[in-house]
């Protein structure tokens, strides 16, 4: 039996899920609404899947990822997303999340994906989510000899055409704040950008953030 903890703010969700799950090995241990809670029911039940919306009330979904990554390296996290966004997409990656599933995705794709999570199979290469991280992860050079970026210089503005920030970057490459600071800045130099929305811009013109 999977046993998982649900997060969603809207009931209609959190029900469904549990109908959804009836015939199935997996069992929702406990559910909530609220963010706040997250950290003590994953302690009191031990979950081998968090199903986490991307935003409840108001409140960042991806924030309490990076929350429960920290404090729990090994909890598996699914995404549980009604946002179709690169950038969601890339930040749950950054933040170590196992997948993320949009809302509309088929039940056969959900009850998969969280069996995945648990046995900690890699999520098909064809899925948004794994595109984005074997992208944002790809250390190829780039082919053009005008703007001679390294290639974590090229992994650096990848994630800044996805709007990552420095401190979501440095998670995802394993490096710090300071050393992100520092591609940062040679990246602008070298493309002539004045800031990293003109670097984001010009990362998505060249297909570096697809």
């Amino acid at each position: 039996m999977i046993s998982v903890l649900a997060v969603d703010d809207h009931p209609l969700i959190l029900n469904g899920l549990e109908r959804l799950f009836e015939s199935t090995s997996i069992t929702i241990v406990a559910k909530t609404n609220s963010l706040h809670d997250v950290e003590q029911l994953i302690a009191v039940h031990s979950p081998d899947v968090v199903l986490l919306d991307v935003r409840l009330n108001g409140r960042d979904g991806l924030k309490t990822l990076e929350e429960i990554k920290n404090k729990n390296p090994d909890q598996q996290v699914v995404v549980y997303s009604g946002y179709d966004n690169p950038t969601y997409v890339g930040r749950a990656v950054a933040l170590g999340a196992h997948n993320y599933v949009l809302k509309g995705e088929s039940a056969e794709g959900l009850i998969k994906a969280i069996h995945d999570a648990r046995d900690k199979v890699e999520p098909h290469s064809n899925s948004l989510f794994q595109r984005i991280k074997t992208n944002l992860n790809r250390r190829k050079t780039l082919q053009d000899s005008e703007f001679a970026l390294t290639r974590r210089e090229l992994q650096v503005i990848k994630h800044l055409g996805l709007g990552l920030s420095n401190r979501e970057i440095g998670k995802s490459l394993g490096i710090s704040i300071e050393t992100v600071k520092e591609h940062v800045q040679n990246v602008l130099r070298k493309i002539n950008a004045n800031d990293r929305t003109q670097a984001a811009v010009w990362a998505v013109k060249r297909g570096l953030a697809d």
